[in-house]
This record gives C-alpha cells, sequence and structure tokens, in this order.
C-alpha cells in the first residue's frame, strides 16, 4: 500500500508542475490565438478533480502493476495520454465552433509527451524510494 501512495504522489508531483508549465506558459499565447474567445478563468475545483482522477488512471492502466518497468510505463504512458487527450480533442473539435485542428494535434501531441514522462517520472521515483517486493 505504501508502494501505491509512492508511486501515486510522485506521478503527481511530477504531472502538475510540468502541465502548468506547458499550459501557463510555453503553450499560452498558441492556445489563446487559437481559441482565445472560449477560454475563461481556471476553475480550481474542476482542475483538481482532473489531476486527481488522471493519475489514478495512470496507476490503473499504466504503471502500478508488478511487471512494470520504465520502457512499459514510457509505452503505455504515451498511449494513455494519447488515447485520452485525443478523446477530449476530438470530442470538442466535433462540438465546439471554435476549436481547430491544431489546437487538437498539439494538445495530443503534448497530452501523449506528457503522460508517457511523468508516469515514467513517477514509476523512477517510487522504485528509488519504495522498492517492488
Amino acid at each position: 500500500m505504501q508502494r501505491y501512495a509512492v508511486l501515486y504522489l510522485s506521478t503527481l508531483i511530477v504531472l502538475v508542475p510540468v502541465d502548468f508549465l506547458f499550459l501557463g506558459v510555453i503553450g499560452k499565447s498558441f492556445f489563446t490565438t487559437e481559441v482565445g474567445d472560449m477560454l475563461g478563468e481556471v476553475r480550481l475545483a474542476p482542475a483538481i478533480l482532473f489531476y486527481l482522477l488522471y493519475v489514478a488512471g495512470i496507476l490503473i492502466f499504466v504503471n502500478a502493476h508488478h511487471g512494470a518497468t520504465w520502457r512499459s510505463t514510457l509505452l503505455y504512458g504515451a498511449m494513455f495520454g494519447l488515447f485520452c487527450y485525443a478523446t477530449f480533442e476530438l470530442t470538442s473539435l466535433s462540438l465546439l465552433r471554435h476549436w481547430t485542428w491544431p489546437v487538437v494535434v498539439v494538445d495530443v501531441s503534448w497530452g501523449t509527451a506528457v503522460t508517457a514522462f511523468a508516469s515514467t517520472a513517477g514509476l523512477l521515483i517510487a522504485n528509488a524510494i519504495a522498492p517492488k517486493m
């Protein structure tokens, strides 16, 4: 149980700041240019809930099983990110008037990369702090 807590927290601690850096600094002008009229203030409660649930999904589907290695986690983390982000982006593209293909490509690429990175880094940190038994 301690290992799962360490794995969860380490994955969360890696994911959130990296994602905030991308959304708040690196990609901010891109998203503002593409869909700025649709953007509002960040609502903290749904954002927190998203990250808590997303990291739980990473553990369940990517890095918590006993046989997880950094290689398998990198691959399955990328796939999990691809499927999750593509689900949101393609749904948004199909329903929202101002959503664009460039937003879809950038955000799905980002989701794939950040999930692969955070899930793998979380696993490596957990392996160092609370090794598998």
